[in-house]
């Protein structure tokens, strides 16, 4: 007797386990089902960061114009695009046109039409507006280019290569951020004949700004305002540093 009912309770066990494994696995089967849901493809995301490459007009430009030029544009467009923004989102009509054409690439918070977020090109413009406004030139051109460049690099080798966690990135998109940022850097700093301090102090800014876009979703910020905000810090601040050696490029342009 005792032994027919051992036998039963090792059964009842195994049975328990069996279907709590089965839990766990359609449990796990299912965060992956939500993670997917979660991005877009990465057909959409390569569209999506081929709109923000345009973006990279904004440093070129204001190579070519004064801050109050660059400011007079820049204002107008930025205050434009939130406008737009907040339309799509509000008046039916227009946000079945915005979903007809660009439902596909926009992220699951940009989709929400209970709140009002902005999308990546509001903050793209508020970004310039403000690197434009508060940073000397030379660091407003290139914590801008940073942003466009090392953006859309870390987006695209991260979905694509991307295998250990970092934040909610990952430390291949993270490498790629940081890798074609010192290019930017480099690029423009033998461009405009810049000084050895801003290759060291860009070089460093390039390592700030690749974690500041791996953790922007950490810190609740958007990383095109969390990118050029932190370069731009850093190129400033080893600037000041630099002047005292002689050897500053905030005055470069």
């Amino acid at each position: 007797m005792d032994t027919t009912n051992l036998v039963e309770n090792n059964l009842v066990s195994e049975t328990d386990g069996c279907e709590i494994e089965v839990s766990n696995l359609q449990a796990t089967q299912g965060d992956k089902s939500t993670s997917k849901k979660e991005n877009i493809s990465y057909k959409q995301e390569v569209l999506r960061k081929l709109i923000h490459l345009c973006s990279i007009s904004i440093p070129v430009g204001y190579v070519f114009l004064s801050k109050k030029e660059a400011l007079s544009i820049l204002i107008p467009l930025a205050v434009l695009m939130i406008l737009i923004d907040i339309l799509t989102k509000k008046v039916s009509a227009l946000n079945r046109i915005y979903r007809k054409y660009f439902y596909a690439m926009l992220r699951k918070h940009e989709k929400d039409n209970g709140k009002i977020l902005l999308n990546g090109a509001s903050w793209v413009l508020i970004s310039a507006v403000l690197t434009v406004f508060i940073f000397p030139k030379i660091i407003a051109i290139t914590a801008f280019a940073i942003l466009i460049i090392s953006d859309i690099s870390a987006a695209l080798i991260g979905r694509k290569f991307g295998r250990t966690p970092l934040f909610n990135k990952s430390w291949e998109g993270t490498a790629a951020f940081m890798v074609s940022a010192v290019a930017v850097v480099f690029t423009i700093g033998l461009i405009f004949g810049a000084p050895v301090s801003f290759f060291i102090v860009g070089s460093l800014s390039a390592i700030v700004g690749a974690f500041a876009e791996a953790a922007s979703k950490v810190l609740k910020t958007d990383d095109n305002f969390s990118i050029p905000m932190s370069v731009g810090a850093i190129l400033w601040i080893g600037g000041l540093i630099a002047q005292n050696f002689d050897f500053s490029f905030i005055n470069l342009l």
